[in-house]
């Protein structure tokens, strides 16, 4: 397999529809699939696939945290005031309330 043609493919997860919803935190082409959507354990659970080139804007996760899985690919994340940091397969980052990413 090419080196990211498993996760255009959606070998762990489906890769979802255009991200349009989101698209104006986005800068290029982004795709989003809802996974887990259960009022009764208050948590959303989505898989957000990334074209090569792809740039999520800064942005705050309020009331909460957020999971990161690195599945296939690879990319960069950073928080506020620190230095980016190289994300690949099997990488895992948690973001805690209020950080800016």
């Amino acid at each position: 397999m090419a080196k990211h043609e498993e996760v255009a493919n959606g070998v762990i997860f489906p890769i979802g529809e255009k991200n349009e919803a989101f698209a104006k935190y986005f800068i290029g082409q982004s795709y989003f699939k809802l996974l887990v959507a259960d009022p009764e354990i208050n948590v959303g659970v989505g898989n957000v696939t990334f074209e090569p080139g792809c740039r999520n804007n800064w942005h705050i996760h309020r009331n909460g945290y957020q999971l990161l899985l690195v599945t296939g690919g690879e990319g960069w994340y950073q928080e506020e005031g620190q230095p980016a940091q190289l994300l690949k397969a099997g990488d895992v980052v948690v973001t805690h309330d209020g950080v800016k990413h």
